[in-house]
């Protein structure tokens, strides 16, 4: 045990001294396992490999690689205007618009950063020129752009299966009554903030035809969420990772024969950017895994399940006791290291209370999805801030009834998963 805790002082160091996360968590498994003394280093690198060969995984390079394809295009424009069309013209309609994007394309990418990077520089600037704050325009692609892990398809729900040995699909379909209410409590927090801050509406004219336009537009991109995701793979037509190829078949498909805007530089370009992506995931699945190895050997899951179910009685305050550790961990490590390190660690724990692995996925997902705009280190909060050249500071004040809607949902998947169709 004390081997294991060695590990962890390790990486949490090396994380507030700088350095790379991936490199950060092997570091700490490398020291960890020294100080077992009793196995070989080799048992470090096969640990590593293993999770990479898992078939889902590939499923994450692709959904990546389709939503470069897509946004990159008139597409992305398209449904930026479908979204102005339907609720721009509302109080806080421009932040409205931010959030029903990130909706769309929350079924696509799989990603919060993606996201939070392609759709910020287009609705970020946007929002400021119509007379907003630079703290709303930041602080609703900070928050909005979480959508990207709720809704599935999700890279970090991918993760979540393939480090507990749950359905991929199951667990996308948890997770989109949580998606749908973050976006609806979002919609309603854009509304009341500009309603409280008196921002202009956004003066455009509203027709039936222009409408239809748009939305004929913008089919393609909504198709990818509800053909590919809702019907192909729910219903066991194709796995997860077949229905992440057959979306980057469509999207060449839509840039190419469609929209006709798909160069040779442009495809290059989405290629050797998803690759890079890509490659930073797989990164941290292999260095997580091999720490997650050393915690598990050393029987800390173990430890923390039987510590937390004995000095906290009540099974509420255990599920509690777990949002308070993740919405920590969500404050300094990014959501994708995080799920890989505490999915073994905290599993054992919801097991204990009679907690579904499902349920208790989606939770994780959902808590640590606050931690991507929370400071210090939220990534999407920085992508935000960056793009709209605002301090952290103030998008983070600005940020502050977003904070308090995201735990809404948080103690909503806690505590009324019936009501969310959770399983």
């Amino acid at each position: 045990m004390l081997e294991a805790l060695l590990a962890v002082a390790v990486f949490i160091v090396l994380l507030l001294l700088g350095i790379p996360v991936a490199f950060a968590i092997i570091a700490g498994a490398i020291v960890g396992l020294f100080a077992v003394g009793s196995l070989p280093m080799e048992a470090l690198a096969q640990q590593s490999f293993s999770p990479v060969g898992d078939y889902s995984i590939l499923a994450i390079p692709f959904f990546i690689l389709t939503a470069d394809l897509l946004f990159s295009g008139k597409l992305g424009a398209q449904v930026i205007g479908l979204a102005t069309r339907v609720v721009g013209r509302l109080r806080g309609g421009v932040g409205m618009t931010s959030v029903l994007t990130n909706a769309v394309f929350a079924g696509i990418s799989g990603s919060a950063v993606a996201d939070a990077t392609g759709i910020g520089k287009v609705v970020i600037p946007w929002t400021r020129r119509l007379g907003y704050s630079g703290g709303y325009a930041t602080a609703v692609n900070a928050s909005a752009s979480s959508l990207g892990v709720i809704l599935p398809p999700s890279i970090p729900m991918i993760l979540f299966a393939s480090a507990s040995g749950a359905s991929v699909a199951a667990v996308f379909t948890a997770g989109i009554g949580p998606g749908l209410l973050a976006a609806a409590l979002l919609l309603l927090c854009c509304w009341l903030v500009a309603w409280k801050a008196g921002f202009p509406r956004v003066r455009a004219r509203f027709t039936v035809k222009r409408l239809l336009v748009d939305l004929l537009f913008a089919t393609p991109a909504i198709l990818i969420p509800i053909v590919l995701i809702r019907v192909v793979l729910f219903t066991g037509i194709a796995t997860v990772t077949e229905v992440s190829v057959l979306a980057v078949l469509y999207a060449l498909a839509v840039r190419v024969l469609l929209y006709r805007d798909l160069s040779l530089a442009q495809l290059r370009k989405a290629l050797v950017d998803s690759a890079a992506a890509s490659a930073v995931v797989l990164l941290l699945i292999m260095f997580s895994s091999a720490l997650a190895w050393l915690l598990t050997i050393q029987e800390a899951p173990q430890a923390l399940a039987e510590s937390l179910t004995t000095t906290l009685q009540a099974d509420w305050l255990v599920v509690l006791a777990m949002i308070l550790i993740l919405l920590i961990v969500g404050m300094f490590l990014d959501i994708s290291p995080a799920i890989l390190l505490l999915t073994p660690v905290m599993l054992p724990v919801a097991t204990a209370i009679g907690m579904d692995v499902i349920h208790f996925g989606i939770l994780m997902v959902v808590t640590l999805a606050m931690g991507l705009y929370t400071p210090p280190v939220g990534t999407t909060l920085f992508i935000s801030a960056s793009i709209g050249k605002v301090p952290i500071l103030e998008t983070a004040r600005s940020l502050l009834p977003f904070y308090g809607l995201g735990l809404l949902v948080v103690a909503a998947v806690a505590y009324l998963p019936g009501l969310l169709f959770i399983t």
